[in-house]
């Protein structure tokens, strides 16, 4: 089954859309699916021109395709377990939340908390995405779980923050902090950032990037080979962060200048 969602011209586009209920597991029920245009409630089909193609007899056979103006559309995804959403543009916040299953490929930007919690399946971003990618939420200790997040641009601030599993990647720069209070999964920036993996108390971090200056409370224990698109990389190794009895491994490339010592 393929569902074709189409935005409808608004009278006030910037008002945003939660639409938690856009999961392919819903499009099996026969009952109207309802979103949210601000504080109010609205049918799937005020907003949205619906083409629904091809039948289906499990989440897993359904794909969602969202096209039109989608930056404002938020929770797209949310505790999905099955299927494939598509998005044909940009997406707004918290894209993916606790998602455990399927996948989710976004053509353009994805705002923040882009797979926030996620438990498992595969996000894809074809652009940039924002703040606290593959975190936790505030007062959460614990951030993605399990599953892969993968942003071919860059991400800004926070990202795999609480990150306990599963594995995220960015190819482009991450902003401040990528990696703080890591408690497992792995974390691959390709580019550059600032700060990363503060209070890392497990899991893996390989920075291709120059990563800035790095904290003190990290300790220098040899080095390694890392692969990372077809490409072999001498890589620093930095066990930390010592200073919350940290067993983390953070990999820093080694023919890059930087201000670390």
């Amino acid at each position: 089954m393929r569902v074709i969602l189409k935005t409808r011209p608004r009278k006030k586009p910037h008002v945003p859309i939660e639409a938690e209920g856009i999961i392919p597991q819903n499009f099996l029920r026969k009952n109207d699916l309802s979103v949210y245009e601000g504080n109010r409630e609205r049918h799937l089909e005020d907003l949205f021109f619906v083409t629904v193609e091809g039948p289906a007899v499990s989440p897993d056979q359904v794909e969602v395709i969202l096209t039109g103006d989608t930056g404002r559309i938020k929770r797209v995804g949310e505790y999905m377990n099955a299927g494939r959403i598509i998005i044909e543009g940009d997406i707004g916040m918290h894209c993916g939340n606790f998602m455990s299953a399927g996948e989710i490929i976004v053509r353009g930007n994805a705002d923040a908390w882009l797979g926030r919690e996620m438990r498992g399946g595969r996000i894809l971003c074809e652009g940039n995405a924002g703040d606290y990618c593959g975190a936790g939420y505030r007062g959460e200790k614990r951030g993605m779980r399990g599953g892969t997040v993968e942003v071919m641009g860059n991400a800004g601030d926070f990202v795999a923050e609480y990150l306990s599993g599963g594995e995220v990647i960015v190819h482009g720069d991450c902003g401040d902090l990528p990696g703080v209070e890591m408690r497992g999964g792995t974390l691959v920036i390709g580019g550059n950032c600032s700060r990363p993996c503060g209070n890392m108390t497990g899991g893996t971090c390989m920075v291709l990037g120059d990563p800035g200056e790095l904290l003190p409370s990290f300790r220098r224990n040899g080095s390694t080979e890392a692969e990372f698109g077809g490409k072999k990389f001498r890589m620093a190794v930095f066990r930390g962060d010592v200073a919350n009895r940290g067993k983390g491994t953070l990999l820093v490339r080694e023919d890059l200048k930087s201000s670390r010592p």
